[in-house]
């Protein structure tokens, strides 16, 4: 529905700068010429700040500073020195002793989920005092935790850093921008039935 009234829009501005042009007489090159100079220049402008914004190298775990132990909330750094990384990351904070979680197993996690662009918490079961069950493998979560998950031992913390094509992509949750890398800091609480 939003690219029918996308279209819409861009037919009407065609329209009306094409009638706006056969109005002109003779002005009509001009008015085009200065049309296309300034689409490149604001296409040269934009590719130049998306290269300016770069950090020049990718964060890795490492980069994430994650403060409090398995079973408590997590308080989560983001690093201003490096750019969202463009695959998935898992890094075991805490190494539980428990059974390692499988496709098709039960878990039964808490979380905390922040957002890279603003490092503001976004969702935490730990405030809400319950864990989040589920069946791992089996597409009721992002795919990002599906596959991050994976091997998880109970007891233990594992952060997660997930890029857009394995989180929410260009169609997130309210609260959330389009193509937004996501950090959970995940606590494998009970793993199998």
């Amino acid at each position: 529905m939003r690219l029918v009234g996308k279209v819409g829009v861009i037919g009407a501005v065609a329209a009306a700068t094409m009638l706006a042009a056969g109005c002109g007489g003779s002005s009509d090159n001009k008015a085009s010429s200065t049309t296309t100079t300034t689409a490149a220049a604001t296409s040269t402008t934009t590719a130049a700040a998306t290269t300016a914004a770069s950090k020049g190298r990718e964060c890795t775990a490492e980069d994430i500073t994650v403060d409090g132990g398995f079973g408590t909330a997590p308080t989560i750094k983001l690093p201003a020195d490096c750019d969202p990384p463009k695959e998935l990351i898992t890094k075991d904070l805490v190494v539980g002793s428990g059974p390692e979680a499988k496709a098709g197993d039960k878990l039964s996690t808490n979380y905390t989920l922040i957002t890279w662009s603003n490092q503001k918490k976004l969702d935490s079961s730990f405030d809400r005092g319950k864990p989040l069950p589920l069946t791992l493998g089996a597409g009721q979560v992002i795919k990002g935790w599906d596959q991050g998950l994976v091997g998880i031992q109970e007891g233990s913390r594992r952060l997660l850093i997930i890029p857009p094509a394995l989180g929410y992509g260009d169609h997130p949750p309210s609260g959330m921008k389009p193509g937004e890398t996501l950090v959970f800091v995940t606590d494998a609480v009970k793993v199998g039935s």
